[in-house]
């Protein structure tokens, strides 16, 4: 069986695939011929919400498949993390967009993602491995938290159902589940770079080039 047409790799595949559905639903950018209804108009930032959570919570699911089929495959370590990275990126990027978080919050957590996907690709250059921390999972689960409390924060259907008080306490919880996602974020960078310390400094490996 090929990697790619191993179970688990196919749930990661289809997580990467539901992003764009996601995008459409919380951005609501249908064809001029398409008029939604009033009721789509108020429920879509919820039903965007469980979308966002159903698609990540597949990364507990294809994780669960690999080990459990001993189906551990290079194309899923590799695909698995992109997936999810892709997923927050997308969300960020979306609810910048629609004026629901600080540009400066999203820049900062993409940042991270990249700078930390590129000291472990000069470690997998290095023949190191630098396995994920705790720090990064809980990172992940406060995001993804975060992300879904931004998306209905200031949904008019929670103002209807929940009332003026709940809807209230709920956009505090968002910015202190975010402002806790962020300050992760940049410690478990730092964290990283401590256990990377030394393929940082070097000396590293490679031919020298020709004189």
């Amino acid at each position: 069986m090929s990697e790619i047409n191993n179970i688990a790799n196919r749930v990661t595949l289809a997580r990467i695939l539901l992003i764009p559905v996601f995008l459409v639903v919380l951005l609501g950018e249908w064809p001029q011929f398409i008029t939604p209804s009033a009721f789509w108009t108020v429920a879509k930032p919820w039903i965007a919400a469980v979308i966002f959570a159903l698609v990540a919570a597949t990364d507990a699911v294809d994780g669960y498949l690999a080990r459990s089929r001993n189906e551990v495959t290079t194309f899923g370590k590799f695909i698995d993390p992109l997936a999810d990275k892709l997923l927050v990126t997308a969300a960020l990027v979306a609810l910048v967009d629609l004026d629901a978080l600080p540009s400066w919050i999203a820049l900062v957590i993409i940042s991270r993602e990249l700078i930390v996907s590129g000291l472990r690709m000069v470690a997998v250059a290095e023949g190191k491995v630098i396995a994920a921390s705790h720090f990064g999972k809980v990172k992940t689960i406060l995001q993804i938290v975060a992300i879904i409390a931004f998306i209905v924060k200031d949904s008019p259907l929670t103002w209807r159902v929940a009332g003026s008080a709940a809807a209230a306490a709920l956009t505090w919880g968002s910015w202190l589940v975010m402002t806790a996602a962020l300050l992760l974020t940049i410690f478990s960078m730092i964290d990283y770079f401590y256990h990377a310390r030394d393929i940082i400094t070097g000396p590293w490996s490679g031919k020298p080039d020709a004189g």
